[in-house]
């Protein structure tokens, strides 16, 4: 049988770009195959996609070299209608898909194209909302879903029209953990069940492989790197050397001088065979350094039996939060899509006016204080860049804080420079900010909220979308602004390696209250609170309890702290 998905000789060139964005690649991918393509931004992944759903050229117009057939048919010839008969698509921003006034409305969309009768069409609408488990959500309003439950809305949309391959791109940039894993478990079984080909492009490596993949393609320059099997892949140091992020546990088990091998399954800590290599890592754990304790200081902000309701008659949608925030801390707030942490962002930053309660700032209640007033010292970036985007060209967009408060223009020039250069969009400093990627939208806003130099900036998920090279960049950025500056910093985010790795604290959100609020560490090794919250016991936990480590949280802030010495001993 001939292969579902073929590239030979196969080179493309965007029509406003000077080299080729994909360079000689040739790979194939077998029906019901299921395969990851990863790779740092820049690399390829997503031009892949474009190819194989035709938007390429048929929306992005360019030069193409080769050949690619895709269910024996050429994409190039064919359009993206033509195509889309054949492959279904679900983007990394789902709103952007939605057309429907309705759930049910945007799941039938493909079949009033093919004008189906209405009650075949009824039929399969239902059908597919049942395999995604959003029947129950059929009236609903797109827009008011969760962001796992617009991942499914979108999934059954493709379902109805009975394509033969599944493409996703970054199924995970927007979802909580446990509904990242729902995500991942619903295309495996789909997968299997179904005998679909799945090709899914994402950034979250360990997560992808909650569930097996047949293959990982690994893109670099717009060449493929590597194009082998999940176990053969984490034995080599590839990954790091292409700036991919390894899993913890493998990342762990390296750190001891563990040589790994593809026999011993290491694809997840599940099926790993850890029996080789237990007394050496144990060896590791025990001579190294254990991470100090934070010291304590002054509260900058203080959050005092605070409620609040969207409307009059509707039930508390924030009920009696109570938690302070000391000044140059670094702080995660985690919890389920949908449990009220972006809501309390804009409590504090004035968007909404709480119900009930105070809030501090230094010490002084801030619920008279307007939004600009308190945006000149608390800067928010949204989680949804496009809401906060209101000039065409990046370096304008970054300059506006400082424009509007009539800064010197060599000073704007200067400072915007400075903070381009460190959220590694130096070189888009004069494009339109609509030529740029999901993930640079999301830098552009971070730039346009650092170069404003806030005591406090809140982040609401500041990593979606990124690679591992500009994730660490901005990370380690915000970092710096933290220790030397003395910056607070606030992260909501769904990313227990963000939490983990730089936050030593996390205060846990669930259902509109705080469940939890303590050491990053214990609270990701905490069954009990991460069941409760939708989140996921990092890979160091289950890596801890195979090795019989007895405080799992000591393992993850051993690695963590001997991670950060090791980065700053290179220099990065």
């Amino acid at each position: 049988m001939p292969p579902i998905i073929e590239f030979k000789n196969f080179s493309y060139k965007y029509r406003t770009q000077t080299k080729p964005t994909l360079k000689n690649i040739s790979f194939s991918i077998n029906k019901g195959e299921k395969v990851l393509i990863i790779g740092a931004s820049g690399s390829g992944k997503s031009t892949i996609a474009k190819c194989i759903n035709a938007l390429i050229p048929s929306s992005f117009p360019g030069t193409i070299e080769g050949s690619l057939t895709v269910c024996g048919l050429n994409p190039e010839k064919e359009g993206i209608f033509s195509m889309s008969k054949h492959v279904g698509t679900v983007l990394q921003d789902t709103e952007g898909q939605f057309i429907g006034l309705t759930v049910a409305e945007d799941i039938a969309f493909a079949l009033e194209n093919d004008n189906t009768p209405i009650d075949e069409m009824l039929q399969k609408v239902y059908e597919a909302a049942k395999t995604v488990n959003v029947e129950s959500l059929l009236q609903s309003v797109p827009g008011a879903l969760s962001g796992g439950q617009k991942q499914r809305v979108s999934l059954a949309g493709i379902l109805v029209d009975n394509v033969e391959i599944f493409l996703f791109d970054e199924p995970l940039a927007n979802l909580d953990p446990a509904s990242g894993k729902k995500i991942i478990a619903l295309i495996d079984d789909i997968n299997r069940t179904q005998g679909k080909t799945v090709i899914i492009i994402e950034h979250r490596l360990e997560d992808v492989l909650y569930r097996d993949v047949d293959r990982i393609i690994l893109m670099e320059n717009g060449e493929i790197a590597a194009d082998t099997t999940p176990d053969q892949l984490l034995c080599t140091n590839l990954l790091v050397e292409k700036g991919i992020r390894e899993p913890l546990y493998i990342s762990a088990l390296k750190y001891a001088g563990c040589s790994l091998k593809p026999e011993d399954k290491p694809e997840r800590i599940e099926t790993l065979n850890v029996k080789p290599y237990k007394d050496q890592f144990l060896s590791w754990f025990h001579k190294i350094e254990k991470i100090p304790h934070s010291k304590s200081s002054n509260n900058i902000l203080e959050v005092k039996h605070v409620s609040f309701r969207y409307e009059q008659n509707e039930p508390l949608t924030i009920k009696d939060i109570n938690f302070s925030i000391r000044k140059g801390e670094m702080v995660s707030i985690v919890g389920t899509n949908g449990a009220g942490k972006s809501t309390i962002a804009s409590l504090i930053c004035g968007f909404f006016k709480h119900n009930e309660g105070q809030i501090l700032l230094n010490g002084k209640d801030i619920s008279n204080l307007s939004i600009k007033e308190r945006g000149e010292k608390i800067g928010f970036v949204l989680q949804n860049q496009n809401q906060m985007i209101s000039k065409s060209i990046i370096f304008d967009e970054v300059a506006l804080g400082l424009t509007v408060k009539k800064v010197p223009k060599e000073e704007i020039k200067k400072r915007v420079y400075e903070v381009l250069k460190i959220c590694g969009i130096y070189q888009y400093r004069n494009w339109p900010v609509s030529a740029v990627s999901f993930g640079q939208k999301k830098r552009v806003t971070i730039a346009s909220i650092l170069v404003m130099n806030p005591e406090i900036i809140i982040l609401d998920e500041p990593t979606a979308g990124q690679d591992y090279a500009h994730y660490t960049e901005i990370m380690e950025f915000l970092r710096k602004l933290n220790r030397e500056l003395g910056i607070t910093i606030i992260m909501i985010t769904h990313d227990m390696h963000l939490m983990l790795e730089y936050t030593d604290r996390a205060i846990v959100i669930s259902d509109g209250h705080v469940l939890a609020d303590g050491k990053s560490s214990s609270i990701l090794t905490d069954e009990d609170i991460t069941q409760a919250a939708s989140l996921k016991k990092t890979s160091l936990y289950d890596l801890a309890v195979k090795c019989d480590i007895k405080n799992p949280s000591e393992l993850a802030d051993s690695f963590i702290y001997f991670e950060q010495n090791k980065r700053y001993s290179l220099g990065e």
